[in-house]
């Protein structure tokens, strides 16, 4: 009896672990990304969230990759501007939309410790992507430009590069079941077994 307990609660934490592994790496997905403009160019990945807002975007909650050969430290924290583009506070969202960034558009840094921040212009005479750069030293505010920072017109493209697979956590969990039970049938007939030898001798 001790063994078909011990057995179940084997089968019973072996089964939890495959669906919360897969629901873990299922509530996230990864996009690749790119832009380029005049002078620039930067890639890379998002990590976001599996669930889009009412309108259809994603909130990022990691990136990596490179802008003109610095690599990417960390993604800018939502609700705040990149330094010396104040006050304009990024929302890290991505949609597949035809128009894939907000107006608030996403930020990070660079290891040159340098800031970036593409968004999407709907104010221009033909809406499309700029991108914010800010190069220390960081004066506070969006008027009060260096020499290095700049605003340019660039071509934005994101695409999700896996989608979690709901019936993974199934498949998984029929497999554990089935190699559980046949475990206990295996387990019942040695027991049976053992007790037929116990009569004959």
């Amino acid at each position: 009896m001790k063994n078909v307990t011990l057995l179940s609660a084997t089968a019973f934490a072996a089964t939890s672990g495959l669906i919360f592994g897969t629901m873990q790496t299922a509530s996230a997905l990864n996009w690749n990304w790119n832009y380029s403009g005049t002078g620039i160019t930067a890639s890379g990945t998002f990590i976001t969230n599996d669930t889009p807002n009412d309108e259809g975007f994603y909130q990022i909650t990691g990136i990596t990759g490179t802008r003109n050969g610095e690599t990417i430290t960390g993604l800018q924290t939502t609700g705040t501007p990149i330094p010396g583009n104040e006050p304009f506070n990024v929302d890290n969202l991505i949609s597949l939309n035809s128009q894939q960034l907000t107006g608030d558009g996403f930020g990070y840094s660079t290891s040159g410790g340098n800031y970036s921040s593409p968004f999407f212009a709907s104010f221009l005479p033909t809406p499309g992507y700029l991108e914010v750069f800010s190069a220390p030293p960081f004066i506070e505010g969006y008027q009060n430009f260096g020499p290095e920072d700049s605003e340019s017109l660039i071509s934005f493209s994101a695409t999700i590069v896996n989608v979690p697979e709901p019936t993974s956590s199934l498949s998984l969990l029929a497999l554990a079941t089935l190699g559980a039970g046949s475990a206990l049938k295996r387990n019942n007939q040695s027991k049976l077994t053992q007790k037929k030898l116990e009569k004959v001798s």
